[in-house]
């Protein structure tokens, strides 16, 4: 089984850490801006179909 050889400095996992977190920030941004387009219906880049509720 391997097993790092070194302790990893604190400063570099938070590192990656950060990056990973702003990659979910980046996505869950996406994610929102997409669905507020969606409400209003000015969605260019997403096509779906209209659900007639009568």
């Amino acid at each position: 089984m391997a097993v790092p050889k070194k302790r990893t400095s604190k400063s570099k996992s938070n590192s990656r850490k950060a990056q990973w977190k702003r990659k979910c920030y980046i996505n869950a941004q996406k994610a929102l801006s997409l669905g507020k387009s969606v409400l209003t219906g000015k969605s260019n880049s997403f096509i779906y179909t209209k659900s007639n509720i009568n």
